[in-house]
């Protein structure tokens, strides 16, 4: 009763940001130029891949004014008082992270120059510090910063393996990767299983967000086709799909697999690569990124669940959508209470306890039967005698 009674004020919380917000229009993600076009609510559109002849993406000059929908959809300011993911390192694979953005200030390591602002994006969502958006998931996450496209943001199935490789070398716990590739299979596999088999967890996006990387200057009207995407396909790599304000998902039919969970992935707002603006952006590789900030919240909370344990927990405690159950960051942490800090408890060998010596068991035998015979005798005396004298019974020899 209080699961069902959790998720009707989840669905509530989704359902007040979206009234609250549904007179926005739709948000085009992925529009490459060299000034980025603006958003619905005056925010510039986050590139995930350049154009040619365009220069790096730059600071923003507009700043959220409120804090976006996603917010309050994923609960954040309750699950918070539980877990921030402190001591958690989550690798972003991706264009790379500006290191002197200051809602990130000290906790990127790794750092690489992102020109794109796609990989600094999502690290804001995952790990940002900032009053005006309600920061990341986990904001008290490290932010490990690793290249996986070119400098300006063409992806390459062997730099995206590449990378999920050398996330893992470096410590990262959580990997996430902006990645949904229809070839390089085979060297993408090889690559997850190495993180699975180091007790790794790896997000992907189930889909490639509304315009595809590969055309750089469109924007796609269109869902992608329904074939599997990679890594995202891959066996335990948790995969995602966004979903918008109203609840509402994508008219992709994904056809070869459902996604693992969806999250929050339209109209989502972060920081740019440089400066304390924001811009705004939508696709399912940025609910992957919620996903991955969900997943150092448990591995902070309860350290020693492994990848696999993580993986299950987000899945099994996501509310129920239709074919894909919704990401809930609360239920995922509040799930198993936290033993931070703690060591396990010795296991205590199970003992029977000891026979117990014959001698004086034999001995209070012995003292129970005579003492019980001897109030036999006396209960019988009291009786016997009064009835005999009444009768004037006489020992035997005596003269009446």
């Amino acid at each position: 009763m209080r699961r069902v009674l959790r998720h009707l004020r989840a669905l509530a919380s989704v359902a007040v940001a979206a009234f609250l917000v549904s007179a926005l229009p739709g948000t085009a993600y992925g529009r490459p130029s060299d000034a980025a076009p603006v958003g619905p609510v005056g925010l510039p559109v986050i590139p995930s891949v350049l154009a040619p002849g365009a220069h790096c993406t730059g600071a923003s000059s507009t700043q959220a004014h409120a804090q976006p929908w996603t917010v309050r959809a994923l609960s954040l300011s309750r699950v918070h008082q539980l877990s921030r993911g402190a001591g958690v390192t989550v690798a972003v694979v991706d264009t790379g992270v500006s290191p002197g953005v200051p809602a990130l200030a000290g906790r990127v390591v790794g750092a690489d120059q992102d020109c794109v602002g796609h990989g600094s994006f999502v690290a804001g969502l995952i790990a940002g510090e900032d009053k005006a958006t309600g920061g990341g998931v986990a904001p008290q996450a490290r932010i490990l910063a690793v290249r996986g496209t070119s400098s300006r943001g063409v992806i390459l199935p062997d730099k995206v393996a590449a990378g999920i490789r050398s996330a893992v070398d470096d410590g990262a716990r959580v990997i996430y990767v902006s990645a949904a590739l229809t070839t390089g299979r085979d060297v993408l596999t090889s690559a997850v299983a190495y993180a699975t088999d180091k007790d790794v967890l790896v997000v992907a996006p189930a889909v490639p967000d509304a315009a595809p990387r590969a055309v750089p200057g469109t924007v796609a009207t269109t869902a992608p086709p329904a074939q599997p995407y990679f890594p995202a396909f891959i066996q335990r790599v948790v995969s995602v799909q966004d979903f918008g304000q109203d609840g509402s998902r994508p008219k992709d039919a994904i056809g070869v697999f459902a996604a693992d969970l969806a999250a929050p992935g339209d109209a989502v707002v972060s920081i740019g690569p440089r400066g304390s603006g924001h811009y705004i952006g939508s696709g399912s590789s940025l609910a992957a990124a919620n996903v991955a900030g969900t997943a150092a919240l448990v591995r902070a909370y309860q350290p020693r669940l492994t990848a696999a344990q993580i993986a299950h927990r987000l899945v099994a405690s996501a509310y129920p959508a239709g074919a894909t159950p919704v990401l809930d960051p609360y239920a995922a942490v509040a799930a198993i209470p936290s033993t931070a800090g703690a060591s396990p408890p010795p296991e205590a060998a199970v003992r029977m306890p000891p026979d117990a010596p014959r001698a004086p068991r034999t001995r209070a035998l012995i003292i129970a039967a005579t003492g019980g015979g001897i109030v036999a005798i006396v209960a019988a005396a009291a009786v016997v005698i009064p009835l005999g004298r009444r009768r004037r019974w006489r020992p035997a020899g005596r003269a009446e």
